[in-house]
């Protein structure tokens, strides 16, 4: 099993990489870096959420440490996807922004030599998050790179980097995985049904991570329809206002899901490595590493928070995507083809105007949570406007009870 296997949609980035740890040569030796396809010392990958660009460069990680070209199955393969290889350093942050001292810290260990293996690799994700001011300290690591030094850089586009260093790096771009791409990796990978796992592909609109989300946790499959049923079914200004308190309840319950065992996990390792015992009080002196964890878990459950609120708005945004489509009479598959004939009868109902104010509600809702407005006020103020487009068709909330009997 290589390390590729994996990687699904991404046939020709694959090559590109695979061609590259392929090539023998070191970055820094002449002639390296001529060619399309062979190595150099900088690497952006760029591409939509869930396109799989973390997962590519700790593929090439490992096909650049390991001494099978990443066989997926060697020491060097399992310590790179345990993110332990010696010659491996990561950067990965949990808040909304890269601090410059982590930076500072990683160009520090950029300079020592590889000790293992031919390379020492350097994966920035999200490198999109950092201010100018660090950016120009990586900058300075890949004007002058270490000959053995690999960066590899992921986000989500070119433009979200300095342009000085966009012209430092070979960029290769990711696509959006096609939903029977995503699918048949659900079954492979994970044994899901191929029903389920097609399902969860849709509606997770190809984004990888949440299709297997989808696929594996009912919970998360619940919640999602829950948003959906609420969306649909608001019609006046007091739903509104409950609903937005229902929406937040859900993000956090979805944050909650995502961030609970991992903290738990993150705790026990932490306390076993200091020596603490289970149950027993920590002490005092301890006391600092143990705070300084808790913060760190903090400023994840926020951004956990924001992420959540983040794929409600997404949800939100393919169900009027899909009333435009019908109401323009398109021949494209719709995301949540399970609720088609709620769609269609919703789409004949609403004008046209009215379900692109609401799309316009939802992106003034995503700007404005991202502005550090209340979630809640951006919701309730996003949930009105849906109500008034509603009302103004005279669309019922729901079949009533006597109705469906």
């Amino acid at each position: 099993m290589s390390v590729w296997d994996d990687l699904t949609g991404q046939p020709a980035a694959v090559d590109v990489f695979r061609a590259a740890a392929g090539s023998g040569s070191a970055p820094g030796e002449r002639g390296a870096g001529s060619a399309p396809d062979s190595m150099t010392h900088a690497w952006l990958i760029t591409g939509p959420p869930g396109s799989g660009r973390s997962n590519l460069a700790y593929a090439f990680a490992s096909a650049l440490l390991c001494t099978r070209g990443g066989c997926g199955e060697c020491a060097d393969c399992r310590q790179v996807a345990a993110r332990t290889h010696p010659d491996l350093s990561v950067l990965a942050t949990e808040r909304v922004i890269i601090s410059i001292d982590e930076v500072r810290s990683l160009v520090s260990s950029s300079q020592f030599s590889p000790s293992v293996s031919r390379y020492r690799v350097v994966v920035i994700e999200d490198a999109d998050r950092m201010v100018e001011r660090t950016s120009n300290v990586l900058l300075k690591a890949l004007e002058e790179p270490p000959e053995r030094t690999v960066w590899i850089l992921c986000a989500p586009s070119e433009a979200d980097l300095l342009p000085t260093i966009r012209s430092r790096v070979r960029s290769v771009r990711l696509r959006v995985p096609s939903v029977s791409d995503v699918a048949a990796l659900l079954e492979r990978r994970d044994g899901v049904d191929a029903e389920v796992a097609l399902v969860a592909a849709r509606e997770a609109q190809s984004h990888i991570g949440m299709a297997h989300r989808l696929a594996t946790d009912e919970e998360a499959r619940r919640r999602r329809a829950e948003t959906v049923d609420l969306a649909l079914s608001v019609s006046t200004v007091g739903e509104a206002v409950a609903g937005a308190a229902r929406l937040l309840e859900i993000a956090g319950a979805d944050a909650k899901a995502i961030t609970e065992q991992r903290d738990a996990e993150e705790r026990e390792h932490a306390l076993r490595s200091l020596g603490v015992e289970p149950g027993q009080a920590v002490p005092m002196a301890l006391r600092g590493q143990i705070k300084a964890l808790e913060d760190d878990q903090k400023r994840r459950a926020t951004r956990s928070l924001r992420d959540g609120l983040d794929r409600i708005l997404t949800d939100l945004q393919s169900l009027y995507r899909d009333l435009v489509l019908l109401q323009l009479g398109a021949d494209v598959e719709l995301v949540n083809a399970s609720i088609e004939d709620r769609l269609r009868a919703l789409a004949e109902a609403l004008d046209p105007v009215s379900v692109l104010s609401a799309l316009d509600a939802l992106t003034d809702a995503r700007r404005r949570i991202q502005a550090n407005v209340a979630p809640t006020l951006a919701l309730e103020a996003m949930l009105v406007t849906l109500a008034q487009s509603r009302a103004q068709a005279h669309v019922p909330s729901r079949p009533s009870r006597k109705a469906s009997v």
